[in-house]
């Protein structure tokens, strides 16, 4: 029995689970990322899918992480403070695990843009929808289609401005409204950015939001589904709330956001 699972844009309505494991459609990408869990695998980071193979239809085969993601409506235990500072510290020991990852060999969908494109992994789409969490806590990371090569604070920017959220409280309507600073410091002290990355954070925030900005609408103007779905008048209103509101903001969470 084919069970769909919930979450995501781009793959909407065509990600099922099947027993322990997930199928998903094949991408033009789909052996960078292979590589790329089977590195995670390699060297024991038990905090993404494996890689199975492919079923007779075509699909991808990756195992089924057991947990929850913090899909809409969101969960109370998901807007935590704790669930915050979890998130923090997977996609710390996610970024340790591919340290030694050599990207170099493979075609990736949406590298980062320079400066942010150095040396390194970054899942490039850490949102609340992939991220499984087990009793409150963050345990692993999923949907990796936007992976491929980037720095880490490139990942911490969008993990904050998605997680804090860092952008304009209008458009939250829960418990972090107004908590936008405060949750956004707390999540890099869990990941222990340091010094220099906490300096290129503002632009990597700026840059960040206008990245994945473009890529959703460019999937909407080519017509694919959940793309097309999200990006409404309304949801374009509130990205260029949330820039808006970055720039009105930007030496507090600059001052906020400081190495203790």
């Amino acid at each position: 029995m084919e069970v769909p699972l919930l979450g995501g844009t781009a793959n909407r309505g065509r990600v099922h689970r099947v027993g322990d494991t997930v199928r998903r459609p094949l991408r033009s990408t789909s052996s960078a990322t292979h590589a790329l869990l089977r590195h995670l695998e390699d060297v024991g980071f038990d905090g993404a899918p494996r890689v199975l193979g492919v079923d007779d239809t075509g699909r991808e085969v990756l195992s089924y992480v057991p947990g929850h993601a913090v899909t809409a409506p969101a969960p109370a235990w998901g807007l935590t403070d704790r669930a915050l500072r979890s998130v923090g510290r997977l996609l710390r020991r996610f970024h340790d695990a591919t340290a030694a990852f050599d990207p170099a060999p493979y075609r990736w969908s949406h590298p980062a843009p320079a400066p942010f494109d150095g040396r390194g992994i970054a899942h490039n789409d850490p949102n609340l929808d992939n991220v499984v969490f087990r009793a409150g806590e963050a345990v692993a990371l999923i949907d990796f289609d936007l992976a491929g090569p980037g720095s880490a604070v490139w990942d911490v920017a969008a993990a904050a401005r998605l997680w804090a959220p860092l952008r304009d409280p209008l458009d939250t309507d829960d418990t972090r409204r107004g908590r936008e600073l405060e949750r956004a410091r707390i999540l890099l002290d869990a990941y222990g950015l340091d010094d220099t990355g906490r300096a290129a954070f503002l632009p990597a925030l700026r840059d960040s939001h206008t990245w994945m900005q473009e890529i959703v609408r460019d999937g909407a103007e080519r017509g694919v589904p959940g793309f097309a779905e999200y990006w409404t008048p309304e949801a374009a209103a509130r990205q260029e709330r949330a820039m808006a509101w970055v720039d009105r903001n930007a030496d507090a969470i600059e001052e906020a956001l400081r190495a203790p």
